[in-house]
């Protein structure tokens, strides 16, 4: 069985990622966020740190948990509860966690919209969406039928996408950001594309998407940030030379 350094593997993430350069929200603590006892034989990816995933985890006997939103979006204490039930599983079944939310969204590669890209056929990536001091999104020039992209969105992400239908029909320039970029519908709409593909957004997008002649294409804010988690584990196994899996969780949302 190989056995890999944690630290090793940390330290190559956290230069991969750029954790510590990228911006983000004050309690997505991304990197290590909970130690094993130092070496890694297994790795697991998905989205979501919660006890069911860390369980699923625990099952597949992996000792390192790749995630994208980690374990402290809520006040980390006090440990009790489900919370308590949490950690403790981290510690007896010796399960590490590393986390990484807008640097997996952003990476040029292997983040979450370079991958959502990539699976859509789009080509010619630039910039897209700044978030917190920089850009975590990409767009493309293409001309495809709206239709036709909700098509690829579907097949790619396994889930039929919810489309506002109020921009062109022939799509010309397509904005990609994951997860819940809906409610900066406006945002998206000075970078001037006509087509907006994110996660999910409220009720009021509808009438905003009108307002602006914006197509919108709500793929799940799950299912269109499984594509970094897995890029990554896969990244890191063919590296370090350890098997990974992918611990499907969907939330339906």
């Amino acid at each position: 069985m190989s056995k890999v350094s944690l630290a090793a593997i940390v330290r190559y993430c956290d230069r991969l990622l750029r954790t510590a350069e990228v911006q983000d929200y004050d309690r997505a603590a991304n990197g290590l966020q909970a130690e094993n006892r130092g070496s890694v034989t297994r790795i697991a990816a998905t989205v979501d740190a919660s006890l069911a995933t860390v369980r699923l985890a625990v099952a597949a006997k992996a000792d390192l948990l790749l995630v994208h939103h980690g374990l402290f979006w809520a006040p980390a204490h006090p440990w009790t509860g489900k919370r308590y039930e949490l950690m403790g599983c981290l510690f007896e079944h010796n399960l590490a966690v590393y986390s990484s939310h807008l640097p997996l969204d952003a990476h040029p590669r292997l983040g979450n919209n370079a991958q959502i890209c990539a699976a859509l056929g789009l080509k010619g990536l630039r910039p897209f969406f700044e978030s917190h001091g920089q850009c975590i999104g990409f767009q493309a020039k293409t001309s495809i039928s709206r239709a036709d992209l909700a098509g690829r969105l579907h097949r790619a992400t396994g889930v039929k996408p919810l489309v506002i239908p109020a921009g062109p029909p022939i799509c010309r320039r397509i904005g990609v950001v994951s997860g819940g970029a809906g409610d900066d519908l406006q945002h998206a709409a000075e970078e001037q594309v006509d087509t907006f593909v994110t996660g999910e957004g409220q009720h009021w997008t509808f009438a905003m998407a009108e307002d602006l002649g914006l197509n919108v294409l709500y793929g799940g804010h799950y299912a269109t940030e499984t594509f970094g988690v897995k890029a990554l584990a896969a990244h890191l196994s063919a590296r370090f030379k350890v098997p990974w899996t992918f611990l499907d969780h969907p939330t339906g949302l």
